[in-house]
């Protein structure tokens, strides 16, 4: 117990790792969470420092997930509670990184690690749905939102685990939770889409 509770810790300091922040030190001498959308993730990076740089932090942000349900994996088996707990640990470790005072990103692409390694066809079948949602509708949050809520859907019919199924329905809750006011700004028209620019030195809600 003891071996497994030290990988699900290490998962947490994994997904902690906030690479939108380190970069947009690195790069530009900013905090990023104090431009664009406020959020240090992939999106608000495209939107803060271009296409570049948002590569490499989707890219980073989503092996985080990839390799903490690896771990779980390693020290507990395949679609075990520990495999499943050390994926969320990374999840909740993007959110509120120990390293940065608790302000991280929402998750998505560490999400998409996670689900892609625990549940990879369903996760498929809800980021094909998901990609095209985005593409019609230019928002990212809203392809977020229907890629965490489809993907336990289509798990029901596979040879799912009891972990597998309760750990993607705990995902769906973080997402909806950190998205709250996203869907607010849906509903109401003013979300911003994929392409918007960050204005230089102000932050835009």
């Amino acid at each position: 117990m003891a071996f497994e509770l030290l990988v699900i810790v290490i998962s947490y300091l994994l997904g902690s790792i906030s690479f939108s922040v380190l970069l947009a030190r690195l790069l530009k001498g900013i905090d990023i969470r104090q431009y664009g959308s406020g959020n240090a993730g992939a999106t608000n990076t495209l939107r803060v420092m271009g296409k570049g740089p948002a590569i490499l932090v989707l890219f980073l942000d989503v092996l985080k997930g990839i390799a903490a349900v690896w771990l779980g994996t390693w020290a507990g088996g395949w679609g075990t509670w520990v495999a499943v707990a050390c994926g969320l640990a990374a999840i909740i470790g993007h959110n509120w990184p120990v390293y940065f005072h608790f302000r991280g990103g929402k998750g998505i692409a560490t999400t998409i690690g996670v689900m892609a390694t625990l549940v990879f066809w369903p996760a498929l079948i809800a980021g094909v749905i998901a990609i095209l949602a985005i593409v019609l509708t230019r928002y990212v949050s809203l392809g977020s939102l229907i890629f965490v809520a489809l993907t336990p859907v289509f798990l029901l019919f596979t040879d799912y685990t009891a972990p597998e199924l309760w750990g993607s329905l705990i995902i769906v809750l973080f997402a909806f939770w950190r998205h709250r006011s996203n869907i607010v700004k849906i509903s109401q028209g003013r979300e911003n889409k994929i392409g918007s620019k960050a204005k230089e030195g102000n932050r835009v809600v």
